[in-house]
């Protein structure tokens, strides 16, 4: 009976431990955020919406809680923003580099609830790398838009279907997207899932593999069909009845630019109501011989609807 009670007292001890450790840090973590608040200054506008205290604390988490390093880092990402100014990107603008859907949001979430991008580097279509780093943090901001309250990260899955030396993508331009995604957008990538590629991209990731810094290099896993660890790592963050048949699951993906069009119009609008600011929904594009005005667009469907 002594031993069972000595057991029962240990046990609670060291969770009670624990919980006093989990306090501490949740304490600790918003004395950092109220510090780096206060380093930042006043802000206002945009700035002020953009640095709530979720991205205070992304910003800490990437510089590993040091603020003076969190603050230079945030104020680059501002001045970057008021130069690039992402979420007045309108799909209009970027609808050309999406026809082959090369970079799109999927219908689906991870199994944690994060936005997904699927990458599909062989089927680059144009040469604009100013247009095409616009393209993708046009889709960065989307996800992020349309992540579930509570998540903050989004997952990516690279299709190497196509890829060859001669679509290879342009060490620049991979720099320029790891740039992007590090310096001004930290902590909201989770996973790059990427699948099967082929033995002659290793030369090319030799190069690219040192432009990332060590908390993004954590996050690329390598998906290979016949090597049964990695496809279970992929599975255990999607549902196999949602992962598209080319990255190993049972859903049927296909890509229609149309219907992901309607949706990006109507995101658009949502998307610039919540920055404050006006996108006139009568405003008509054109895509081919067709136009769409997100007035009078059906409610989106699935794009990349799940097998049933």
């Amino acid at each position: 009976m002594d031993l069972v009670i000595l057991n029962f007292f240990t046990m609670f001890r060291r969770r009670s431990n624990s919980h006093h450790s989990e306090e501490d840090d949740s304490l600790q973590s918003e004395s950092k955020v109220s510090e780096l608040k206060t380093a930042m200054g006043p802000l206002s506008g945009r700035s002020l919406k953009y640095c709530d205290d979720a991205c205070l604390r992304r910003y800490l988490e990437a510089r590993n809680w040091n603020i003076d390093k969190a603050k230079k880092m945030l104020d680059e990402t501002l001045k970057w923003r008021s130069a690039f100014k992402p979420e007045e990107i309108s799909w209009e603008e970027v609808a050309i580099e999406g026809e082959t859907g090369k970079v799109y949001r999927a219908s689906f979430h991870d199994r944690h609830g994060r936005s997904v991008l699927i990458l599909r580097p062989g089927m680059q279509n144009t040469q604009s790398l100013d247009n095409q780093m616009r393209h993708l943090v046009y889709l960065i901001e989307n996800a992020i838009f349309n992540l579930p309250e509570g998540q903050e990260q989004m997952a990516w899955l690279i299709d190497f279907t196509g890829w060859s030396l001669s679509t290879n993508v342009p060490i620049k331009s991979a720099r320029e997207t790891i740039n992007i995604l590090q310096n001004h957008y930290p902590e909201r990538l989770a996973v790059a899932f990427l699948y099967n590629p082929p033995r002659i991209f290793e030369a090319f990731w030799k190069v690219v593999k040192y432009f990332l810094d060590a908390k993004t290099f954590q996050k690329v896993k390598f998906v290979y069909p016949k090597n049964k660890d990695s496809v279970e790592l992929m599975r255990s963050f999607f549902d196999e009845e949602n992962l598209p048949t080319e990255f190993g699951g049972r859903a049927k993906l296909k890509y229609d630019h149309e219907e992901f069009s309607r949706l990006m119009a109507q995101d658009d609008i949502k998307a610039a109501n919540s920055w404050g600011f006006d996108r006139q929904p009568e405003k008509v594009f054109h895509l081919g011989s067709k136009h769409y005005g997100a007035e009078v667009v059906p409610e989106p469907v699935g794009v990349a609807p799940s097998a049933s």
